[in-house]
């Protein structure tokens, strides 16, 4: 009798993030609990970065940046980038994190990062598309934020994005003043290259500025490369119209897109 198929590394990052829809995260923790190492790979993940948060709890890391940016000068009036936290993410999110975000295991968005080798498998899963994800510098530690959140002037953001199978894409941003910004590729003139599976945080922070009204995430994807022309372009065009909040970027059909939209407290 043949034994079933061994649940991929990539998947049990998946599984222990709950990334997954509800009815695919039950049916695969029933397969991974079927198979013979199955719990205990899962449970070695666990405790893996468990000794990472003891080395680096995230109450730490979050001053440590705080201390650093504050050091560092401001790359323009409005828009303040500082290193990424290490660890954006609470809870059980907090521990697959803090796995995926090792230097090792960081995707190559943009220049001055190291690709990632990744998993061999990079077959899409069924139902699972690219998501963007959002947190937040807090008191507490990082808060993971959702579509629509209230948010203000001064608040440190960290993103990170799961590119589902793809491996080119572009994040950029629009305010309510009409700005745009790009945050990966931070420059050049094509698409930046993607890790396909896993959840992976951009190389730095960033601080909201005073535009009013909203800041609204993109987060462009495709299999194969693509020109960042016509993306900013569309993002322009986007920005200065009625529409920005909420219309999505006028792209080519082979171009997959998500926004994640911050509503600004006055």
């Amino acid at each position: 009798m043949n034994s079933p198929p061994r649940t991929p590394d990539w998947m049990l990052e998946r599984i222990a993030l709950g990334e997954l829809p509800p009815d695919e995260l039950a049916a695969a923790r029933a397969r991974l609990a079927a198979e013979p190492d199955g719990p205990a790979r899962l449970a070695a993940l666990e405790a893996d970065t468990r000794a990472t948060l003891e080395r680096l709890p995230p109450a730490r890391v979050v001053r440590e940046v705080a201390a650093r940016a504050s050091r560092k000068e401001a790359p323009s009036p409005s828009r303040r980038l500082a290193p990424a936290w290490g660890l954006l993410v609470p809870a059980l999110a907090t521990v697959a994190l803090f796995v995926l975000a090792r230097p090792d295991t960081l995707g190559d968005i943009g220049s001055g990062l190291t690709a990632s080798g990744g998993s061999a498998d990079t077959t899409r899963i069924k139902g699972l598309a690219p998501q963007l994800l959002v947190h937040r510098q807090a008191a507490a530690g990082p808060e993971r934020l959702t579509d629509g959140a209230p948010v203000a002037a001064g608040d440190v953001v960290q993103l990170a994005y799961v590119a589902a199978g793809r491996g080119h894409g572009v994040i950029l941003s629009v305010d309510g003043r009409g700005a745009v910004t790009l945050h990966a590729p931070e420059a050049g003139g094509d698409s930046a290259v993607l890790s396909p599976s896993g959840t992976h945080m951009l190389p730095r922070a960033y601080e909201l500025d005073d535009a009013p009204d909203f800041e609204r995430f993109f987060f462009i994807s495709s299999e194969e490369p693509f020109s960042l022309e016509p993306v900013l372009a569309a993002a322009k065009a986007l920005a200065e119209g009625p529409d920005a909040r909420t219309a999505p970027l006028s792209l080519p059909e082979d171009l997959t897109q998500v926004s994640f939209t911050l509503e600004k407290r006055r």
